[in-house]
């Protein structure tokens, strides 16, 4: 008996003396945030069961202000800076983000040390109640569609010319009651892997692949213009599609390039072989893999602002702000 309680103690001791690592993320009314950071502390749970994790939430720019879209508040970080800045003053070890919300450029000494296995990337409709079974092509004319996002606005309304699009701010649960509370919009456009995460995968009606809508790229451009993209791995090809549109759509530029990307099922760098490419740390993807997926994204950008992107860019920048 003795013998097993002393045993009880010294594991109670060595619990009370574990490791804590604090984890930042977005505070949210609904728990989308909270949910991606719920699944990313389950998983470092079981790679180190000798750490405990502690979840620290906070509010950041993109939360507090609702009323304004995204595109109008004027600065970039919206959904990470706080964040940063806690980062920074060692208030927490580490945080969590989506990918799609992350700067393009790390503030110094940053880097992104693990990628999760990505959902979908692909936007989905929502309809309202009335118009559940249609698709956006189906949708009767002057019908308005809520998003929050340029990208999605913009190559919905070439593609959809009929339709009407109309910022639309909040959490999931208020846009969804939004949607279906108010007679205002026949549909609204979320990304897919959200409602995935949150379980109202019966609310997708369509799914919107990258022929109607390409999706986002980090935050190449913040969220002032619209640039999308759309990757694919065949044959040890990785193929890159970009493109940029003007805010309603009617001028556009996509172009594709390739390069060869040879990715062994299993390998591991050695200590000497740690690449940081774009603020990324890799320990099992060749630095050859890397080095090529790098400038091939260099190269198609190129390739778009030799062609005339930039022009389209600077036009979508100077009506957004002048709106």
């Amino acid at each position: 008996m003795s013998g097993n309680g002393d045993a009880a103690a010294t594991a109670e001791e060595n619990s009370s003396k574990m490791r804590v690592i604090r984890v930042g993320t977005r505070k949210s009314q609904v728990s989308l945030a909270r949910i991606q950071t719920d699944s990313v502390v389950a998983t470092l749970k079981a790679l180190y069961p000798g750490l405990q994790f502690e979840i620290i939430a906070m509010s950041t720019t993109g939360d507090k202000i609702l009323d304004t879209a995204l595109s109008k508040i004027g600065e970039k970080s919206l959904f990470t800076k706080e964040l940063e800045h806690a980062l920074e003053r060692n208030e927490v070890d580490l945080v969590v983000h989506s990918l799609k919300d992350l700067p393009t450029v790390l503030p110094p000494g940053f880097t992104i040390g693990a990628i999760c296995k990505r959902e979908s990337p692909y936007d989905a409709v929502v309809f309202h109640p009335k118009f559940v079974g249609k698709t956006l092509e189906t949708l009767p004319e002057k019908s308005v569609v809520g998003t929050s996002s340029l990208r999605r606005a913009a190559q919905l309304q070439r593609k959809f010319p009929h339709l009407e699009f109309k910022s639309i701010r909040g959490n999931l649960n208020t846009r969804l009651r939004k949607l279906d509370e108010l007679q205002e919009f026949s549909a609204i456009i979320l990304a897919a892997a959200g409602l995935q995460r949150m379980g109202w995968q019966n609310r997708v009606g369509q799914i919107l692949h990258p022929e109607e809508c390409m999706y986002a790229v980090g935050q190449e451009g913040g969220c002032s213009v619209p640039v999308a993209v759309h990757t694919a791995m065949k044959d040890g090809q990785l193929y890159l599609t970009g493109g940029v549109w003007s805010l309603n759509g009617a001028d556009s530029m996509q172009e594709t390039m390739q390069a060869t990307i040879h990715v062994p099922a299993q390998h591991e760098d050695g200590p000497e072989d740690d690449p940081q490419l774009v603020g990324i740390t890799a320990r099992n993807i060749p630095r050859r893999a890397q080095l090529a997926a790098e400038s091939l994204g260099i190269s198609l950008a190129t390739l778009l602002l030799n062609k005339g992107a930039k022009n389209i860019l600077d036009v979508a920048r100077q009506l957004n702000d002048a709106h």
